[in-house]
């Protein structure tokens, strides 16, 4: 796909890898339900474009950390069942509820909130209880969680709220083997029993536990449903274990806004860390932090141009940054591959992540918004 006039860089999103992914991890759920996580710009692939994708590819519920990401699913015409799950004092809860958003409720006081928003509403409030099975985060401790479930069961009785769902969330499922995984896993099977001694664990309760390491890796977590996020955009929760068959979504690409010779000994960008050590062509590439291009990557990632791997060379700055092409010709309007699928020999995210020192999330998390989001393989 060519670049759009007067867009210096984009970022491609494959649809169809997105539709392969989910797919792919239906397939391994075990029959269970699939609820797409698209928190935080669908994990920087663009909210809606890819939220569409997610549910054509198999996933029958999404999931956002806030309600202001679920109305803008529904603004958008999406349907489908949302569970927003990060609750802060003053949210718009009326609006929530009279969008069809479920809620997660973690403390009875944020359960009350919900439920005076249902009255106010006339809308009774789809609820998905949070218990903290050990990642000690969201979440209700199992000290207090009798306390939120009889709460539940009061507001319940009275139609203000209805408990749709059971869940908790695995701290450590990309670290296969660790101790605290079974230890969550029998922590959530008591709140499970609790819940059903309260009687608000009907056989119409989803119970949900597992991310995309869990998916992936630990068929016993599958219960009702299965949250997937990373591996739908085709990027390993276990990078360690390999690609299962995901296929990355995302390429990174830009183009050269100015190409040109320089003589040997100078120095290039703030700080003249790196130096010519020969006549060559330098590349300006017009993307930078501000863009979501880590500074500290400065000197150690590498990007493709011309069908060469090349050195990111110099500070990495706010808009740009410099490669060194050598003897090879570059031009101005050149393009250059910062990431992909690695198919072509191009870096790949996680090839990134890995230098880094981070996690492919934060990689495609941070790309920033001036960059354009592109859709290719986009289904009718």
């Amino acid at each position: 796909m060519s670049f759009r006039e007067a867009t210096p860089a984009q970022a491609r999103v494959d649809l169809s890898a997105i539709r392969h992914n989910v797919g792919l991890l239906k397939e391994r759920a075990d029959g269970a339900e699939l609820m797409g996580a698209v928190k935080a710009d669908a994990y920087g692939h663009g909210l809606v474009a890819t939220s569409m994708a997610v549910v054509q590819g198999g996933a029958s519920r999404l999931g956002t950390a806030y309600i202001r990401e679920g109305l803008a699913l529904r603004a958008a015409g999406v349907t489908v069942p949302i569970l927003s799950w990060i609750l802060t004092p003053g949210e718009p809860l009326d609006e929530a509820l009279e969008a069809g958003i479920e809620l997660s409720a973690s403390d009875e006081g944020r359960l009350v909130e919900i439920a005076a928003a249902a009255r106010r509403t006339g809308k009774t409030a789809m609820v998905h209880l949070e218990a903290d099975t050990g990642m000690s985060r969201g979440g209700a401790p199992l000290a207090a969680w009798p306390g939120l479930l009889r709460e539940a069961a009061r507001l319940q009785a009275e139609g203000a709220v209805e408990v749709v769902g059971l869940w908790s969330h695995l701290a450590c499922a990309d670290l296969p083997g660790h101790t605290s995984i079974d230890l969550q896993i029998d922590a959530y099977e008591s709140a499970l029993k609790l819940a059903e001694q309260a009687g608000v664990a009907g056989s119409q309760v989803i119970r949900h536990l597992a991310n995309s390491a869990a998916i992936l890796t630990l068929p016993r977590t599958h219960y009702d449903l299965v949250r997937p996020g990373i591996a739908m955009y085709g990027l390993s929760p276990i990078p360690e274990q390999g690609d299962f068959g995901l296929r990355p979504a995302m390429t990174l690409a830009a183009r050269i806004a100015l190409a040109k010779r320089v003589p040997e000994g100078v120095g290039v960008s703030y700080g003249h860390l790196y130096t010519t050590t020969e006549e060559t062509t330098l590349g300006l590439v017009p993307l930078g932090y501000a863009d979501g291009i880590f500074r500290s990557a400065t000197g150690r990632v590498e990007v493709m141009a011309g069908g060469r791997r090349l050195p990111v060379v110099g500070r990495i700055c706010m808009d740009q940054f410099m490669i060194d092409v050598g003897g090879a010709p570059l031009a101005d309007g050149d393009e250059v591959v910062l990431f992909g699928p690695g198919t072509g020999g191009e870096p790949t995210c996680q090839e990134w992540a890995d230098i880094l020192g981070t996690i492919t999330h934060e990689i495609v998390t941070r790309l920033g918004a001036r960059v354009p989001r592109v859709y290719q393989g986009v289904e009718a």
